[in-house]
């Protein structure tokens, strides 16, 4: 038995990882802020097992509760594996740094952050008392890699992301577990995240016309491709602990 607790799951990357992961038989457990209907109605017709929990990412107080009875709920049984998937992200504020909104900031860190490693510390913790075996993914960006001007709090929160990845995976490697964790990169995506960035000022974000490009000429991947390299990373058996995995290479 397999389940899949997947962050953001209402729209975008999310929702299409869902979708798939539900189509191969995997029981999803939905959280985001508001409920994917069209989901919800995949369940129903596949005869799937599908949860949805409402949660304010934003909220670390919030993240610990839900999760808290998630994770009970999940390691409750015996299972043969828990995806975890920390897809939900947040590129806002686009800004430069003297003009950042504080509470744009606390919750971009908060989303981007914070959320996946309670999340992950709390899944990691449950498991050591079940059969069950753990796989996290973080949802990543290349953006973690390289400065954007106007994407400080972003970058910042993704090459954060990063370094908790390996930094937990080494810790995995030094105690011989048989549980991963990996991040993976997408690219850039059809997705409402895109239509943020091009919705920026020229001021706040300087690349904002390649991006508008990017759409102009239909070089933006559509989730569902972007969800299937994804699936194909989690459910194989040589995950290696702690690798960024690029989308482009998996293509």
């Amino acid at each position: 038995m397999a389940y899949a607790i997947i962050t953001g799951a209402s729209k975008g990357l999310g929702a299409a990882t869902a979708k798939q992961l539900l189509s191969e038989g995997v029981n999803i457990i939905s959280v985001s802020r508001s409920e994917n209907e069209e989901l919800k109605k995949q369940a129903e017709v596949d005869n799937g097992k599908y949860q949805h929990y409402t949660c304010n990412l934003g909220s670390s107080s919030e993240v610990q509760s839900v999760f808290k009875e998630m994770a009970d709920t999940v390691f409750g049984k015996e299972k043969e594996v828990v995806y975890l998937i920390n897809n939900a992200g947040m590129v806002d504020p686009i800004e430069t740094a003297g003009r950042l909104d504080a509470e744009g900031t606390e919750a971009n860190v908060n989303v981007n952050l914070l959320a996946p490693m309670i999340i992950s510390n709390l899944f990691l913790e449950k498991v050591e008392n079940s059969d069950a075996r753990l796989v996290i993914a973080n949802v990543s960006s290349g953006a973690g890699s390289r400065p954007i001007q106007g994407w400080s709090v972003y970058c910042s929160t993704k090459a954060g992301i990063n370094m908790f990845t390996q930094t937990v995976a080494l810790e995995l490697e030094n105690r011989s577990s048989k549980h991963r964790v990996f991040a993976f990169s997408p690219g850039i995506m059809d997705t409402d995240m895109q239509s943020t960035i091009r919705s920026s000022s020229k001021s706040a974000f300087n690349d904002i016309e390649t991006f508008k490009k990017y759409k102009e000429e239909g070089m933006l991947r559509d989730a569902e491709t972007v969800a299937g390299a994804l699936v194909k990373v989690l459910k194989s058996n040589d995950i290696e602990n702690g690798k960024i995995y690029q989308i482009n290479a998996l293509l």
